[in-house]
Parts: structure tokens; C-alpha cells; sequence
């Protein structure tokens, strides 16, 4: 239940996740699942969701979005409401820090408006247990008064549609999970997607781009549209000041030799992920806190920013006893591969 006195200040943490520097620059959000690229399951079914549920004038399943960071959770969950015609009210699990905070948000929705939490894993015990309620019956119980005196007050919502996005699926609640009738993993996006994503982006910005400096970037993305609109602004940058203005391959090449950029897609932080398990820990299995204190990063941050990258590129596993560099990441910073090892 709710402690009143905390319900009418929630508003005052609510905060949209795009203003925030993890977020990404809304002009260049697809606005409409016609313009979205990639995804393509998650795509074509939300298409049947939210028509079926305009032509029975309802609200929208609860829809839980995973995957890294960059893949377009946060646009998908703005598609989302603009397709269903209606509001978006944007918060993240972090900000609501109190039951008092949810409540006051939930009861400021309007009818079958779109409530998007980011990071919903993040999320404590007491916050979950007022969104119980509100998921399932659309009610959330307030305490109103203190002491003997205080009375529990059932106050009922507006049925809305709560789209929560989570880089962590594995630290949601089962509770929680298992109140999402629509689940979406969303994947790493291949090379011609990124390129077509790198194209309109381009457009969009008013910079001139090659084809074949499109597809060279997107080869360097990570597989990641939020990286790939990031490289983008970087070689107009070097374009502008370095060049002729055009984005042709020689300036995609100098940009991400600039920054570090490999082959591979793999920055800096990468590298010093895979050369501190090769180097410093014989190449594992080694725990992600003693990687974390070995190369002076969080390790929520690996576990989230750097890992699937490593483990989709084949060169970090990650094991039961820690991670372990595998044969590629060997061939990868040029070592010999190890005996008796297959992979």
C-alpha cells in the first residue's frame, strides 16, 4: 500500500529517459512502424496487437521489451503509442523510488494512454508491489492518515498499457515477468539494416553519404542502430573538417582509425576487455568483479555494454567459473590458439 503522503510529490521525479544523456537524439527515432527497420518479428506482430486492440477500442497488452542497450527499445515503446493513438508517459526505473511515485503516476494516466518504464529491472520490492495491483485489476491502494486512524482506499485506474524495456531480463521478479503478456528479445541488427538505418539518418541530417561508406559503417556498428547514428556523426564531423564534405569510404576509414575502431567493430574498451582476460588472467575464467577492477570499469557496464557484443562476435564466453577468452578473441589480438581447445 501507499503512505499518502508521499502520493502527490511523484511527479515531481518523473523524468522522460530521452533528456538524459543515456538517451538517444529523438529526430532521428523512426516515428512509426513503417519507418522502423529491423526487428522484424517483434514488427509484424505488434501490427496485429495494436490493431486488434483499436478495433475493440481497448488498451494494449503490458508488452516487455529486452535487449542490449541501442537497439530502439525506447523508439519501439513511442511507436508503440503513436500507432495506438495516444500518450506516452516516459519515466525509468531508477527515478521512481518510492510506491508514492508510482502511485501518483499511475493515477495521472488517461485511458488506455502508454506508460513506458526504461530499466524496469531496476525497480525496488516496495515500488513493484503498488504496480501489482495496477497491472493485473487496474487499482492501486492507498493509506490515507497515519497512525490507529489510517483507512486503506482502493482507487481505481483507467486501463493503460505499461511498456517496459530491460537490459537485464534476468533480474526481473518472476511476479513482475510473468505479468507482461507480450514479450519481445530484441536482436542485434545484421549489416543491411544498420546501412539502411545509417541511409535515412543521413538524410534526415542533411549529410551526403555513399552507399559504400554506409555499408562500411554499418560493419562497424556492433550491430547497433544508436552506434551507427553515433559513427555517423563522427565521419560528418571528419568530412567537414577533413574532407570534402562527402562521406565516402577514405573518410570512414580515417574517422575509425581515429577513434580506435577495428574491423571487428571493436573500440578501445573492448580490447582491453579481451587483452586483461588474455593477459592478466591466462585467459580465464575469471569473475566479472575481478574483471571490473582490473580494467577500472563498472561491471554492471561490461555485463551490459561490452559482453553480448564480445559473446556475439564469438570471442568471450562467459562460463559458470567466469569469462573466458575462446579461441577467436585469441586469433582476434594475435595469439596463438591453445591446444586442446576447440573453441
Amino acid at each position: 500500500m501507499t503512505d499518502y503522503d508521499t502520493f502527490d510529490d511523484g511527479l515531481a521525479r518523473f523524468v522522460d529517459p530521452e533528456e538524459s544523456a543515456m538517451g538517444g537524439d529523438p529526430a532521428l527515432r523512426p516515428r512509426n512502424l513503417d519507418e522502423y527497420v529491423g526487428q522484424q518479428r517483434a514488427v509484424d506482430n505488434l501490427r496485429v496487437y495494436i490493431r486488434a486492440a483499436k478495433e475493440r477500442g481497448e488498451a494494449m497488452d503490458h508488452v516487455l521489451l529486452a535487449g542490449p542497450p541501442g537497439l530502439g527499445k525506447t523508439s519501439l515503446a513511442h511507436i508503440i503509442a503513436e500507432e495506438l493513438g495516444v500518450e506516452i508517459r516516459p519515466t525509468s526505473g531508477p527515478v521512481i523510488e518510492r510506491g508514492g511515485d508510482l502511485a501518483a503516476i499511475l493515477n495521472s494516466l488517461g485511458p488506455r494512454e502508454v506508460l513506458f518504464i526504461d530499466e524496469i529491472h531496476r525497480l525496488n520490492r516496495a515500488v513493484e508491489e503498488v504496480l501489482y495491483p495496477a497491472l493485473e485489476d487496474f487499482r492501486i491502494d492507498v493509506m490515507l492518515g497515519q497512525g490507529p486512524g489510517a483507512q486503506s482506499v482502493s482507487i481505481d485506474l483507467p486501463r493503460f498499457t505499461l511498456v517496459g524495456a530491460t537490459t537485464r531480463a534476468g533480474l526481473l521478479t518472476r511476479p513482475l515477468r510473468d505479468r507482461f503478456p507480450i514479450h519481445f528479445s530484441m536482436e542485434f541488427y545484421n549489416p543491411g539494416e544498420l546501412s539502411e538505418i545509417i541511409r535515412k539518418s543521413a538524410d534526415r541530417m542533411g549529410i551526403e553519404i555513399t552507399d559504400e561508406a554506409a555499408t562500411e559503417l554499418a560493419k562497424r556498428s556492433r550491430g547497433t542502430p544508436r552506434v551507427a547514428n553515433r559513427l555517423l556523426r563522427r565521419t560528418r564531423d571528419f568530412a567537414q573538417v577533413e574532407g570534402e564534405g562527402i562521406v565516402d569510404p577514405d573518410v570512414v576509414q580515417l574517422t575509425l582509425d581515429r577513434l580506435g575502431i577495428d574491423g571487428q567493430g571493436l573500440d578501445p574498451m573492448d580490447r582491453k576487455v579481451l587483452e586483461t582476460v588474455a593477459y592478466k588472467f591466462d585467459g580465464g575464467p575469471v569473475g566479472i568483479d575481478s574483471l571490473s577492477t582490473a580494467i577500472g570499469e563498472e561491471a554492471d557496464t561490461i555485463e551490459d555494454v561490452y559482453e553480448p557484443f564480445l559473446i556475439m562476435c564469438g570471442f568471450l564466453q562467459r562460463t559458470r567459473a567466469g569469462r573466458v577468452l575462446t579461441q577467436s578473441g585469441r586469433r582476434h589480438l594475435g595469439l596463438p590458439a591453445e591446444e586442446g581447445k576447440l573453441f
